[in-house]
């Protein structure tokens, strides 16, 4: 992605894998906080909040919604934001945007950089959703094969279950987002 020019003039370049870092999931949507999002087009939480507040209308439910106290809990341990009781800290639950949320806030947030940080945004999810693709088309050739082989070969099921491993592993070792705890 090309670079672009910040305020004051210097090259900024945000990459797909910085955008991927900031992409969690909640509520079984892969969504951006509000705060890290802001950090992304260089502004403030506050002064994003108040674009996004400007043009409520282009931001329903299903594009932007409050965290509740347990959701940010749970995100905090998960990564590291300040508390409320120290300096910086937020007076409020956060917001956090879809992918349709963040694609529209290119028609509210007016700038060079913006641009090029939604640019890289869809980028990512994009790159989230292929990869998600792919790992599925895997899963389902490699059951096919297995129940073409059936039990001929007590060697192919374990061969089978050691690739099922690695993808479970490869799937584990680099989470994006948050668990949700189940609710008993």
């Amino acid at each position: 992605m090309p670079p672009t020019k910040a305020q004051g003039g210097d090259l900024v370049v945000v990459t797909i894998d910085q955008v991927e870092r900031r992409i969690y999931e909640i509520r079984g949507q892969k969504v951006m906080l509000d705060s890290k999002l802001a950090a992304l087009y260089g502004v403030s939480t506050k002064v994003f909040n108040q674009a996004v507040k400007r043009n409520i209308d282009r931001f329903p439910y299903d594009f932007r919604f409050q965290l509740t106290a347990d959701e940010q809990g749970n995100l905090r341990s998960q990564i590291v934001t300040s508390s409320l009781k120290t300096h910086g800290g937020r007076r409020y639950l956060p917001y956090v945007f879809t992918e349709q949320g963040v694609a529209m806030l290119s028609s509210v947030l007016n700038s060079d950089r913006a641009v090029q940080v939604n640019i890289a945004i869809m980028r990512a999810f994009v790159n989230m959703r292929r990869l998600v693709a792919s790992n599925d088309e895997i899963k389902k050739k490699l059951a096919a094969i297995e129940k073409k082989l059936g039990d001929h070969d007590g060697h192919f099921k374990q061969v089978f279950a050691a690739i099922r491993a690695m993808m479970k592993a490869e799937s584990n070792s680099r989470p994006i987002g948050y668990i949700r705890n189940k609710k008993k």
